[in-house]
């Protein structure tokens, strides 16, 4: 492990007077106070998504005229997100039929298919609106277009080379987007068309009779979409999700959203962009890994505290479930690759076993992906509904573009992915059974072709270190303010060297350590770190200042990322 400093831009000179939050702000990229205006006045405009109007049109027509309109998500957080975000909205500006429908991973797999377009047309729609989802569905968009039923693709993942015949798309990844974001969540792609659609209706004087909505209301809906789902919180992002944030804080957000954070046992008035990423979404994210995604919605759906409660109660029995089944299937899968050292050796990793639950692949892969800094895919059967296929999830490492990878093995090697889609960071593929030795070879070469020893070598990227006078409960209480922080605007990361004062053993597996740095004595907290040996005095640390609410009263605290002895 590498312990590398960032170094902020020129021209950072505007920000002055922020104190330590001057520095990091500036290794960030932000190079005007201006950019720190997270207001929702300095949201980019909607005008520039493709489509939008097209499909603001559809869907005005459709609430004037209360037609059926049918929303089909995604089974994880962005999508119960988005599903839920757009069930309410539609409802609070009048559309009288608006269903919801979320395919089960294990029936009927990722996307509008022509399978749940089957199933969709038992509803009797007459507008159907993808969320998080659509843009690789081409065929079941035709069936649907053929049918009769219009559809309305909001997605923000990358298009293929053919693209679904919609009556919409609405991608800000399209290539002929002038959309300046295209990390825009799902959720947040459907923020947008729900805002156009809005002054649609004004314009056709829909409001003149009936309350007008206020969409800001809807933003804790958005902002744990958006977080849940990592993409980068670039300046838009930011504002989208400490707008919501806000309102969380203020207890302004849905009964579900309070119910998780209590059954997570977070602190609804001081809610941070973390504890969305760490203690919420992972909950909801439970029901679409091991069940049906239908009981996360019902949770953001629910009216009532009560009602809420029940739900975020079995999300959390299945969220324990869940981390169980992780622990066990990342260590047979670190057993499958120690077993091989050719496998381990190879830079792109790729694992299966046929215990291995489909639903808990990306975690996995993730896992392993920390364990040994190298792009890893792992796979799990496809289930009955296609039981000659595996379906894998790919975690990459910074600098590789992990679907652009596959776009190039599917090029090279034609029919090898039955199909795969994603990000630069994740993606997920489907390969025949019996292909599944011959793709890992050809993942590996594909990988090693696009790698840089750099690339392969673990790196914590750090601000630098914190003056003894810095290591106090204000600058704690000033790097929390500071956010929302998350990927690609990453919370601040310290460093230093430390007089060891005492180490113990806490939990199982943590390590609770005293520091000294000057005349500052300061408390931190290891997770998952074995003991230093003994005669350890001093250390240097990798470690984020935080604030420790543990009794009466409250401290600063460090949390450690990287530990190591130096005397």
């Amino acid at each position: 492990m590498q312990i590398q400093r960032r170094v902020a831009p020129e021209n950072s000179d505007s920000l002055k007077g922020f104190s330590v939050l001057e520095r990091i702000y500036a290794q960030r990229g932000i190079r005007d106070s201006e950019e720190l205006d997270l207001g929702l006045g300095k949201l980019l405009k909607p005008g520039l998504l493709p489509d939008i109007d097209i499909a603001a049109d559809r869907l005005c027509q459709a609430v004037i005229e209360q037609e059926r309109i049918l929303i089909v998500g995604d089974f994880d957080a962005d999508g119960a997100t988005s599903v839920a975000l757009c069930v309410l909205v539609l409802g609070a500006y009048g559309a009288k039929h608006v269903d919801y429908l979320v395919p089960n991973r294990f029936e009927y797999g990722y996307g509008l298919s022509p399978e749940i377009v089957q199933l969709a047309q038992t509803m009797n729609p007459a507008v159907l609106v993808t969320v998080d989802n659509g843009v690789s569905s081409i065929a079941g968009v035709a069936l649907a277009q053929k049918e009769g039923i219009d559809v309305i693709v909001t997605d923000h993942h990358l298009p293929g080379i053919e693209r679904p015949a919609a009556l919409a798309l609405v991608n800000p990844n399209l290539p002929e987007s002038e959309f300046s974001s295209g990390a825009l969540a799902g959720v947040g792609v459907a923020y947008y068309v729900l805002g156009v659609l809005r002054q649609k209706l004004v314009d056709q004087g829909w409001f003149e009779e009936r309350p007008m909505p206020n969409l800001a209301n809807y933003l804790d809906l958005v902002a744990l979409g958006t977080v849940a789902d990592v993409v980068p919180l670039d300046s838009n992002n930011r504002r989208l999700v400490q707008q919501g944030l806000l309102r969380i804080r203020a207890g302004r957000c849905r009964p579900g959203i309070k119910a998780l954070a209590e059954i997570g046992k977070r602190t609804l008035s001081t809610l941070s962009a973390q504890d969305l990423g760490f203690a919420i979404g992972p909950r909801l994210n439970a029901a679409g890994r091991l069940e049906d995604m239908a009981i996360g919605i019902k949770c953001l759906l629910a009216e009532d505290f009560r009602e809420a409660r029940q739900s975020a109660t079995a999300l959390d029995q299945l969220n324990v479930a869940r981390r169980q089944l992780e622990r066990d299937m990342v260590g047979d899968a670190e057993l499958l690759l120690a077993t091989d050292q050719a496998d381990t050796e190879r830079t792109g990793l790729s694992v299966y076993h046929e215990s291995f639950h489909q639903g808990v692949v990306g975690i996995v892969a993730g896992r392993l992906r920390e364990r040994f800094h190298k792009p890893v895919i792992c796979f799990a059967d496809a289930g009955d509904l296609a039981p000659d296929e595996l379906k894998g999830s790919a975690r990459s490492i910074d600098g590789l573009h992990i679907r652009d990878v596959l776009d190039q093995v599917a090029t090279q090697h034609p029919g090898l992915l039955l199909k795969f889609g994603g990000h630069a960071m994740a993606a997920g593929l489907s390969i025949k059974r019996v292909h599944l030795e011959r793709f890992g070879v050809i993942f590996d070469k594909a990988v090693a072709t696009n790698c840089t020893p750099d690339m392969l070598q673990a790196v914590l990227l750090s601000d630098g270190p914190l003056e003894e006078s810095e290591l106090d409960i204000e600058t704690a209480h000033q790097l929390a303010a500071g956010g929302p922080w998350g990927s690609q605007f990453p919370e601040p990361l310290f460093d230093g060297e430390f007089e060891l004062v005492s180490q113990r053993v806490v939990g199982s597996d943590h390590l609770k350590i005293v520091l000294k740095s000057g005349h500052k004595v300061i408390d931190g907290i290891a997770f998952r770190q074995a003991p230093l040996p003994t005669d350890t005095k001093r250390v240097e640390v990798a470690y984020r200042l935080s604030v420790n609410d543990y009794g009466q009263v409250q401290t600063a605290q460090v949390v450690v990322e990287y530990i190591r002895s130096i005397t």
